[in-house]
């Protein structure tokens, strides 16, 4: 075997690890396989996406669980795919032919000769984030990946549309829907952002009827949706207006009657306590007006644009335009009674920018309320659970409340509605153009000509059905069946919070009533990646980190294991560079480590049973190991993948690489030991590459080419070990060693000895068994602790000595001969003062008011963490001043 380079190179590693593992065909499950399976069924990404850091720690999250379960024995499936992204995709298509010089519009271009061109565009780039999840070290299936719009995932969407509608639990109905008037689309709540703006809150007097001289005063932020007002709503307890309930007030500019109503929804503490109606213009007014029968009256055109339903002097105007002209007519009138700067929040669409209109509109909905019952029972009962377990809260809070899904949109990219009129418009809704006809011929008794509807169902009504659609159903084809008896439900999905309700809820809905069954056991909710000071990344802040960019400067498996290190359930990951360097460092520590045991001539021996060890050094590294599995484990099992981490960290930095390394050095010099600490070094090697390769798959799988039997570490099973191999009396001897040295470096740092002081260590009180043990290590201790001699049964430590004490025994290091005590206590003194006039700075920068007003909170978090800092080395030092005055 050639020796290892003497440093790692990630980038000529990657592609070559990663080369290899898909040419073995090892991502791929086995049906067949007697194994228990173990399933995760992708996110489908956007087709139109590329990696950012959100998928970078969704993805590792499932990779690093996918990779530990097949490596523990399990039939491994993680099923890929992507998303049509409808409206997404759309608008990235219809960019590219306006900058090829294509002058035609969508319209003009015609609805066949549009998708055309959507699906090139698919073939050229749709495939860019998946390529990209293979930087990441992605190991899914690939050869099942699937897309949303496939001819089997088309069929399934079709038999669910249908079979929903002849269930009654799909329908059309005139409800509002957030409408994007420059998309001319019907958009998902997802689909909206809330933008901050300052506008104006206008108070304006609406005349009651039949009292000449009396108004009542409604306020709002949007003039121009009053030309479609239907009521007045006031608290039913509200004192002011109780003997207007059930009157009417004149809607200026309009002269329409208003019933007054008495709701629950007017909140008395705001504004004027009355609130203007418009139902066809506002979710909240549109429950209010259905519950007092208020008519529904809409002024928009699909453009945002006054319609004829408002008087003539308005039809036509843009909805700001119209604004102004309402005002200004109201305020000729002396019916604005007054104007107040008002901070509000706007929904856009978060494709177009442009402010989104609640719009009435008929569209396709689902019953979704119905659809839900089953799904929260289904998680009372923990058949499903989610992990942290507040987030069912947020899922019960959403599932209990949930309003009927509106899945058609306005667009051509997606799965068309399966549903075809008649000459009279009544619908057939059939999973085939043939099978509509044959329903209109039945219907009118003869062959009619049928228009198809021109709407394409909700992006998430597809991945809606993603658990079991990409296994092939609703195919009765036995493979089919089988995969579907055998992979559903999942184990696990692992997915962010923001889609808690736009996806987990809707595949519990489409798994429960198709399956009969849930589509997965637990739900896994990340947390968000955020900037290293906690800030949400956003080009605009120009903070946003891009994972191949970290990729290549630091390698993958540190940027993979530092985002498994931060993944704390519950709290959000705060992505600083530095922490990826340290574990890009922390690779380069255990290549060295692979390095000098390799020089060492550690190599694995096909007749090495740990068990056999005899040297404690070695049998407290098997023993070690042993801990390190059943951590592991329970870290796994339970999600907290930082926990996992963590314990590899400490365990390979620390345990083996500083410890046991050390440890062994003097032991390959001699003879009765040297064999089985090479064979008990290789073994530990093979063992911790192995417990590693999920969370840092490729400087592992490069390493076991040295460690490994001459297959791939991917396709390796971890071995159970035995309890058996734990030796408690080498972890306590071992454990006490480690102590021992420990706290000879601790005081040396604490009282500044140089490096090149060796003092003599003094044991008083030590017993018979800390003797024997002071012997057997004393040349470790010395070497490591840096000291001259040590001395045993001594009655009293002298008064320079500084202490610490292990068990029954007291430790001393006696500093007069080695240090410049009086030099040292100035030194520390100078060092508290000048640390004491650092925190005094911060603390009045902190204390000055304008500072805090003025600077932006990264700047201030940065003082409070700087002082931070400081007061804590502040503390070190005077506790090292306080010990070395009392000498």
């Amino acid at each position: 075997m050639a020796e290892l380079d003497k440093i790692y190179r990630p980038a000529e590693v990657e592609a070559k690890q990663y080369q290899r593992w898909e040419d073995s065909g090892l991502f791929a499950c086995v049906p067949e396989s007697k194994a228990d399976p173990y399933v995760i069924m992708m996110p489908p990404p956007n087709v139109t996406g590329s990696l950012h850091m959100g998928h970078a720690l969704t993805f590792t999250i499932q990779d690093i669980l996918i990779r530990w379960h097949r490596m523990g024995g399990r039939d491994a499936l993680w099923q890929p795919g992507s998303d049509h992204a409808g409206i997404a995709t759309q608008m990235v298509v219809e960019r590219k032919l306006a900058a090829e010089g294509n002058n035609l519009s969508r319209a003009e271009m015609g609805r066949e000769k549009f998708l055309e061109k959507v699906w090139e565009w698919k073939a050229e780039s749709g495939g860019t984030i998946t390529r990209q999840l293979r930087r990441l070290g992605a190991s899914a299936d690939w050869e099942r990946e699937r897309f949303t719009m496939d001819a089997g995932l088309s069929e399934a969407v079709r038999k669910v549309f249908v079979q929903l509608h002849k269930e009654g639990l799909i329908y059309r109905d005139k409800r509002l829907v957030n409408w994007d008037p420059k998309l001319h689309t019907a958009i998902s709540d997802l689909e909206v952002q809330q933008v901050e703006s300052q506008g104006k809150l206008w108070h304006f007097r609406y005349p009651v009827e039949g009292e000449e001289g009396r108004f009542i005063v409604v306020a709002t932020t949007r003039p121009e949706t009053m030309l479609g007002d239907s009521g007045i709503a006031v608290h039913p307890e509200d004192e002011r207006y109780a003997d207007l309930v059930g009157k009417h007030a004149i809607l200026p500019l309009v002269g329409r009657r208003l019933p007054i109503v008495a709701d629950d929804y007017a909140d008395p503490e705001t504004g004027t306590g009355a609130v203007k109606m418009t139902p066809a213009h506002d979710f909240n007014d549109f429950e209010v007006g259905r519950r007092h029968q208020l008519e529904l009256i809409n002024i928009f055109d699909r453009d945002a644009c006054i319609n004829e339903n408002a008087p003539e002097a308005y039809r036509g105007l843009d909805r700001y335009a119209a604004r102004e002209r309402v005002v200004a007519d109201l305020e000729a009138q002396g019916l604005v009674e007054k104007v107040e700067e008002h901070a509000n929040v706007v929904p856009h669409g978060d494709r177009s920018n442009v402010a989104i209109e609640p719009w009435l509109t008929d569209q396709w909905y689902v019953d979704a309320a119905t659809l839900a019952k089953p799904c929260i029972e289904a998680v009372e009962q923990g058949r499903t659970r989610f992990v942290p377990k507040q987030w069912e809260n947020t899922y019960f809070e959403w599932m209990r409340n949930i309003q009927p899904w509106c899945i058609s949109r306005q667009i051509w990219w997606g799965h068309q509605v399966p549903a075809w009129y008649g000459p009279d418009g009544t619908v057939f809704v059939e999973e085939s153009e043939e099978a509509a006809q044959a329903a209109a011929k039945s219907h009118y008794g003869e062959e009619v000509a049928l228009e198809r509807d021109s709407d394409v169902l909700d992006t998430w009504f597809s991945s809606a059905l993603w658990p079991f659609s990409t296994l092939g159903w609703p195919s009765k084809d036995p493979a089919v069946v089988h995969d579907l008896a055998r992979y559903y439900p999942g184990d696990v999905l692992v997915t962010g919070f923001d889609i808690i309700f736009f996806w987990v809820a809707r595949m519990m809905m489409m798994g429960m009533h198709f399956m009969g069954d849930v589509p997965f056991k637990d739900v896994y909710i990340h947390a968000l990646v955020r900037d290293q000071h906690g800030q949400k990344m956003s080009k605009s802040k120009g903070n946003v980190l891009d994972p191949l960019d970290l990729i290549d400067q630091y390698g993958c498996d540190a940027l993979r294991f530092t985002l498994a290190a931060m993944a704390v359930p519950g709290r959000d990951v705060k992505l600083d560079p530095q922490r990826i360097e340290g574990y890009r460092n922390f690779s380069t520590k255990l290549w060295n480590a692979a390095r000098f045991c390799q020089m060492n001539g550690a190599a694995l021996s096909d007749d090495f049973d740990p068990v056999d060890c005899k040297h404690s050094v070695n049998r407290w590294l098997v023993g070690e190991l042993v801990e390190v599995e059943r951590g592991l484990e329970r870290a796994l099992e339970s999600y907290r993948l930082d926990e996992a981490a963590s314990l590899l960290y400490r365990f390979i930095w620390n345990g083996f690489c500083d410890w046991y390394i050390e440890f062994a050095k003097p032991l390959l010099e001699q003879e009765d030991y040297a064999a089985e600490t090479r064979a008990t070094m290789a073994w530990a090697m093979n063992l911790l590459l192995r417990f590693l390769h999920p969370f840092m798959p490729f400087v592992s799988e490069e390493l076991w080419e040295h460690f490994g039997d001459g297959t791939l570490l991917m396709g390796v099973q971890r071995p159970r070990l035995s309890e058996s191999l734990r030796d408690p009396e080498a972890a306590a001897e071992i454990g006490w060693l480690i102590r021992l040295i420990t706290e000879v470096r601790a005081l040396r740092a604490e009282v500044n000895l140089p490096p090149t002081a060796k003092p003599v260590m003094l044991a008083k009180d030590a017993d018979e068994a800390t003797a024997e043990r002071l012997a057997a290590h004393s040349s470790l201790t010395m070497r490591l602790g840096r000291l001259e001699r040590i001395e045993t049964s001594v009655e009293e430590l002298p008064q320079d000595a500084v202490s610490f004490v292990i068990d029954e025994t007291t430790f001393g290091l006696p500093l007069k001969e080695v240090l410049d005590i009086a030099a040292e206590r100035a030194r520390l003194q100078k060092e508290i003062e000048k640390l004491g006039k650092e925190i005094a700075k911060i603390d009045g920068k902190l204390g000055n008011e304008q500072f805090l007003a003025k600077a932006p909170e990264t700047v201030i978090a940065e003082q409070h963490s700087r002082r931070d800092d400081a007061a804590r080395a502040r503390e070190k030092l005077e506790a090292s001043l306080k010990r070395l005055a009392a000498l």
